[in-house]
């Protein structure tokens, strides 16, 4: 995972999931999110696609897109590790 986002992640843990996707691995879930360029970031908000961000992207910017997005959010649910992707989770940052 990049360290930017990465970065984030570990900032607004309490209210965001951050999942990362081999999209070579997971072909089904690159095309649901119209996966076309790597890095892309999709943020989804309760099951909705709210931005995208397509290739590199300035800590600035991204920082940005997080935060519009997390306004009277509450904490997001935890996530195991190697715990599989369900549907669920894959509305997730």
């Amino acid at each position: 995972m990049d360290s930017l986002v990465a970065s984030i992640a570990w900032k607004e843990r309490r209210y965001l999931r951050v999942l990362q996707v081999d999209v070579d691995e997971r072909p089904d879930l690159a095309g649901r999110f119209r996966v076309e360029t790597v890095p892309t970031l999709v943020l989804v908000k309760q099951g909705r696609v709210v931005e995208r961000l397509e290739g590199r992207v300035s800590a600035a910017l991204l920082g940005r897109a997080v935060k519009s997005h997390l306004s009277g959010n509450q904490p997001a649910r935890a996530v195991k590790d190697g715990e599989q992707l369900q549907r669920d989770e894959a509305r997730a940052v």
